[in-house]
């Protein structure tokens, strides 16, 4: 088995060094990936963006959202969180067979004193019941990768935020997620491990993987992304994982109600969303205004379903002229 421990901690050029490594490497043996990053969800390949994702929150708290190639539901991850990913000839294990991937990660885990570790159900991975550790698989050209989460300390504060979807009534096609029990790893490990941090976590889990004392016994297994490698690998990451089209525009046809009273009437829009843009929008509700809503909601059809496009359009519009005694600002609130 040869390794690589990641340095970027950017969830988009991660999954792209992920990418570029299964489909452009042949080690003849597995690789065992590692990554950390800074706060950001992941959603999977087959779901809608915006109906995993408190929008409103993650643009405020600075949260990167992107969508990986494998299936499986969305996850929030940041600095307390330890990212692996096993790769290996498609043929090597059953697709799907997420226990066989995962049990050198349960077996180190039971080695750092987490007895109770045990996978469970389809892709998750509990302690006393609670799951702290998700996982996914891809496979493509006789490839395959199976990636998945270990919460070692997690605010998991945020998570209850950021993937917690406001009362919007979004219906969609898109696989949503089984919102779950979650705890962190930490306070389950032996005493000598309840001070560790990712990096130490990480490394423990490359000794007691690779039956070493020291991670110089294994230098010869590192494996190092070279400068040219590098290249390829941010081409990647700026087709996939820094792409809005990629992140929101491939997600299924989803429709939004959004209905709010305000002082001087009710407003209730229906919008539906295609390849992340807005292709209708109706207003309805006991609100008054001199100009007929249809043309404001012409001026919205086509531009992306986020804050920022939903401002530029409505930037030069009187907004009184359509809905009197409400602004621009609390339109957008209502609309975002």
């Amino acid at each position: 088995m040869r390794y690589v421990s990641m340095t970027a901690h950017d969830i988009g050029r991660n999954l792209a060094t992920e990418q570029y490594l299964m489909n452009n490497k042949d080690f003849g043996e597995p690789l065992v990936l590692f990554y950390y990053e800074k706060p950001c969800i992941i959603v999977g390949r087959n779901q809608n963006t915006l109906e995993e994702i408190n929008q409103k929150y993650v643009e405020e708290h600075n949260i990167t959202v992107t969508r990986r190639l494998s299936g499986g539901g969305a996850v929030y991850q940041d600095l307390g969180n330890l990212c692996f990913s096993f790769v290996l000839d498609s043929n090597s294990e059953q697709f799907g067979d997420f226990k066989s991937f995962v049990q050198p990660i349960v077996d180190a885990l039971h080695d750092m004193g987490a007895k109770s570790v045990e996978v469970s159900g389809r892709n998750d991975i509990l302690v006393d019941g609670k799951k702290f550790s998700g996982n996914a698989m891809y496979t493509k050209n006789g490839k395959t990768f199976s990636h998945g989460t270990l919460m070692l300390d997690v605010d998991q504060d945020v998570i209850a935020d950021a993937l917690n979807v406001p009362e919007d009534k979004i219906a969609s096609k898109g696989i949503k997620s089984v919102r779950s029990r979650v705890t962190n790893l930490k306070p389950y490990l032996a005493p000598e491990y309840q001070n560790i941090t990712v990096p130490e976590f990480r490394d423990k889990l490359l000794k007691e993987l690779f039956h070493v004392d020291s991670l110089d016994e294994i230098k010869d297994k590192e494996y190092v992304v070279t400068p040219d490698e590098q290249k390829e690998i941010d081409k990647i990451y700026e087709q996939y994982y820094n792409n809005w089209d990629w992140v929101y525009g491939t997600s299924p046809e989803f429709t939004v109600k959004k209905r709010q009273h305000f002082d001087s009437g009710t407003i209730d829009a229906r919008i539906l969303v295609e390849q992340g843009k807005i292709s209708t929008i109706k207003f309805f509700g006991d609100f008054f205004g001199p100009k007929d809503v249809s043309e404001l909601a012409d001026k919205m059809k086509g531009i992306r379903y986020d804050r920022e496009n939903l401002e530029k359009v409505l930037d030069d519009v009187d907004i009184s002229q359509y809905f009197m005694g409400i602004t621009k600002d609390e339109l957008v609130d209502l609309l975002a």
